[in-house]
């Protein structure tokens, strides 16, 4: 029994000289780890900008199958949000700060652990992108005991953040380069009414507009009793890559056209039917270029004659609303075309001779009557 009492006692003192070691060390950390990513920087960028492809990268979420992440509408920029409940303790983040394709910086919360959260994001001279991310904050009493236990906080959370950074390069490594372009032909676009927003953007941008606007369309639609008859699309007024602007318009497709009161940044239209080259595009958006320039050059081949008046359509038939993985989207792209002019046969006329009778008195003898040789027929062009 006194050997009971001695093994009792000694685990008690260590229990309580590891509590006074754990309480007396500073509870403030300070990580910092980089990689260079194979990928663009602006792919990276819109990667890591949205909490939705978190799931997909992060360690301690990939690591814990119990593990429940909860998004709310705002994923993307400023204000974005997520939180996450698994086997380890719950926890959120939050967006306060973004420097287009340069910089993020965030507000972490693990029980009572927080940490200031920075991205920051690079170029490389091989087209590449170093990705360097920080994180410095102060941490829960038990979070300092199992770090005290595991290495420190530097090796803890270091290492969560090197396998959370392989994650990024290898996901966007297969998700951003697995892409077909199919042109699909001529086809017949009917008219469809919608509503929109229109306004000059940068060609890069568009899409990351697309995500900010659609929401609303939608929250429009829904508030004024409108029901939606399709996939949002993009009309392309003008597209120029000179400058690396365009002005477009992004549209929600309705059931019947309506009316909209002067001042709202909201307005209604209507696409009237055309006939278009139809481009098929699976995978990232960022492949958009090669798909408009495989549609260009078929219309070249096919001698088409293209219809100058606007550049192109896009319609997000699966979109980031609709799947994650940016290999499973799909954009279909409408080159309008001027319509085949298609001759109409026109009969040949028939020239009949006319014949004149004459009295025997009216007749010269040595006169001769020749008969006039019908014109030869003219033919008929195609244009």
């Amino acid at each position: 029994m006194k050997i009971l009492k001695y093994l009792f006692l000694l685990l008690l003192l260590t229990l309580v000289a590891l509590t006074v070691f754990v309480a007396t060390q500073k509870g403030i950390f300070s990580i910092e780890r980089s990689k260079v990513i194979n990928s663009p920087r602006a792919t990276v960028y819109n990667y890591v900008n949205d909490f939705r492809n978190y799931e997909d990268f992060e360690s301690w979420s990939l690591e814990d199958p119990s593990m429940r992440m909860t998004f709310p509408n705002k994923t993307i920029g400023n204000g974005a949000s997520y939180s996450w409940e698994g086997v380890e303790g719950k926890g959120s983040a939050i967006t306060l700060k973004t420097k287009d394709g340069e910089s993020i910086q965030q507000k972490m919360k693990f029980d009572d652990t927080e940490a200031d959260v920075n991205w920051t994001f690079k170029d490389t001279l091989a087209g590449k992108t170093i990705v360097t991310w920080k994180a410095k904050g102060t941490m829960s009493f038990l979070f300092k005991i199992y770090t005290a236990l595991n290495g420190g906080s530097d090796n803890v959370i270091g290492t969560i953040y090197e396998k959370s950074l392989a994650n990024i390069d290898k996901n966007l490594d297969y998700e951003t380069k697995t892409f077909t372009v199919k042109v699909n032909g001529v086809v017949k676009k009917t008219e469809t009414p919608y509503i929109k927003q229109t306004f000059t953007s940068e060609i890069s941008k568009v899409n990351k507009n697309a995500r900010v606007v659609i929401p609303k369309l939608i929250h429009f639609s829904q508030t004024n009793g409108l029901h939606n008859n399709g996939k949002p699309f993009i009309i392309y007024h003008t597209y120029d890559i000179t400058t690396g602007l365009a002005k477009i318009s992004i549209c929600l497709p309705i059931n019947k056209e309506i009316s909209i009161s002067a001042g709202s940044d909201i307005l209604a239209g209507k696409l009237n039917s055309f006939e278009a080259v139809k481009t098929t595009l699976t995978g990232d958006y960022s492949h958009t270029n090669e798909a408009i320039v495989k549609t260009r050059a078929f219309i070249n081949n096919e001698k088409i004659v293209p219809e100058l008046g606007w550049s192109h359509l896009e319609i997000l038939t699966v979109s980031k609303l609709d799947v994650k993985s940016p290999s499973k989207l799909v954009t279909e792209i409408y080159f309008p075309t001027k319509p085949k002019v298609v001759p109409v046969p026109v009969e040949a006329p028939v020239y009949r001779p006319q014949t004149q009778t004459q009295t025997p008195a009216q007749q010269k003898p040595a006169a001769t009557t020749t008969t006039p040789t019908p014109a030869k027929e003219e033919e008929q062009s195609e244009f």
